[in-house]
């Protein structure tokens, strides 16, 4: 993905929420589910990823993306963003 993109994405997700947060079972199906939904709808989203280390979130953040197919835009603190194109939008 070009520098600039990755720019413009960070730029467009400053003003969002997190849409999903993790809670203490961590990543599970169900949590997939809502992150995969939420980005078949909105393309960029945030998640709060609740974990004990900062390798703990990093390791949740590549099973988050690879599981998904998902683009790591931005990681500050417990908020990642997230974003993956969706085929039937324009």
């Amino acid at each position: 993905m070009k520098s600039d993109f990755k720019k413009f994405l960070r730029a467009k997700a400053h003003s969002l929420k997190p849409v999903v947060i993790t809670g203490q079972a961590g990543i599970t199906p169900a949590v997939l589910n809502e992150i995969g939904l939420a980005l078949d709808h909105h393309e960029l989203i945030k998640v709060r990823v609740n974990a004990a280390d900062r390798e703990e979130r990093r390791e949740m953040t590549a099973r988050i993306c690879g599981e998904l197919g998902a683009e790591l835009i931005q990681s500050i603190g417990h908020i990642i963003t997230l974003y993956r194109q969706n085929p039937d939008k324009k």
